[in-house]
């Protein structure tokens, strides 16, 4: 009998199991150059409303050199450049100095959506960006759909997320939804500056819009939204080690999240991929895989 009783409750815990797998819907927002002082700065009522059920960290660190290439690489990698090997945004598979410590039969670092797509196969993955170069570290082949919008636009690629994430709702969604406006306004004008706010408040019409679609069709109460950036910063540029580049926001919210509002425990670029598989159910990761889910954010 205990037998029985033992072999029953397995069986019980993988078919919830698979039913989280079902339902697990997951958007990435991404805002290039994004900084914890614009966020204090800056109007985002449609982001206040997002992540008021949800956490917020303004103290999350980027991966050094606080550049792009590497901090968006160590999100989508769980790792740092000591270990992927993305050391600059001028990197490509073919030319760069650090060898990464792992790689897939492509040469590729293991990303989550290679994690995913093994662990999950009838996950589907999207990818939507504006600056060319960011897409380099990350093998097409675990991608489902890719969109390149040029001249920094977005709003077509806004609309292809939720067409995609529509269109896949009866799979596992992994959606990754990014913009660099942001940090060319930085460049452009410098941190802080009006032109620079404004597009972070631009941002936050277009995510309003979104999330307003999104709940309109039904989707939205089964999603985990994520909020990450790569770094912070300086007059018009970044790079170096001042709190203006090395703080910034990371915010998550979801079925599976706490509502602990503003949290100040320890966050890096390197955890958000431990923290999407958590949501996944996924346990077995890369070895090569050096960030950890932070603490109290998980129910």
């Amino acid at each position: 009998m205990r037998k029985v009783f033992f072999k029953m409750m397995v069986l019980s815990l993988l078919s919830l199991s698979a039913m989280a797998q079902r339902k697990a819907h997951v958007l990435i927002l991404g805002l290039d150059g994004f900084s914890a002082e614009g966020y204090q700065t800056a109007k985002h009522p449609n982001l206040d409303k997002l992540f008021a059920d949800g956490i917020l960290s303004l103290t999350t660190r980027p991966v050094m050199p606080s550049v792009t290439l590497p901090n968006w690489t160590s999100h989508l990698t769980g790792s740092g450049p000591e270990e992927h090997g993305i050391t600059a945004n001028d990197w490509t598979l073919a030319k760069h100095t650090l060898q990464p410590i792992e790689t897939d039969q492509d040469g590729y670092y293991p990303s989550i959506f290679k994690v995913l797509k093994e662990t999950i196969p009838s996950a589907k993955t999207a990818y939507y960006y504006n600056w060319k170069e960011l897409i380099n570290p990350i093998n097409h082949k675990y991608l489902d759909e890719v969109s390149f919008e040029e001249k920094d636009g977005y709003k077509e690629n806004y609309q292809k997320a939720f067409d995609f994430m529509v269109k896949n709702k009866q799979n596992p969604t992994l959606t990754f939804l990014y913009s660099v406006h942001t940090d060319h306004a930085g460049h452009g004008f410098g941190w802080m500056t009006p032109e620079y706010i404004t597009a972070i408040e631009q941002a936050d019409v277009a995510i309003g819009a979104l999330i307003e679609k999104l709940k309109a069709d039904g989707i939205y109460k089964d999603m985990h939204i994520l909020l990450i950036t790569d770094h912070g910063g300086i007059n018009k540029g970044h790079g170096g080690i001042s709190m203006n580049e090395m703080q910034i926001p990371w915010a998550i919210t979801g079925p599976q999240i706490k509502k602990g509002g503003l949290t100040t425990s320890f966050n890096s670029n390197k955890n958000t991929s431990l923290v999407l598989a958590k949501i996944f159910g996924i346990t077995k990761l890369p070895d090569s895989w050096t960030g950890t889910v932070p603490k109290n954010v998980f129910k």
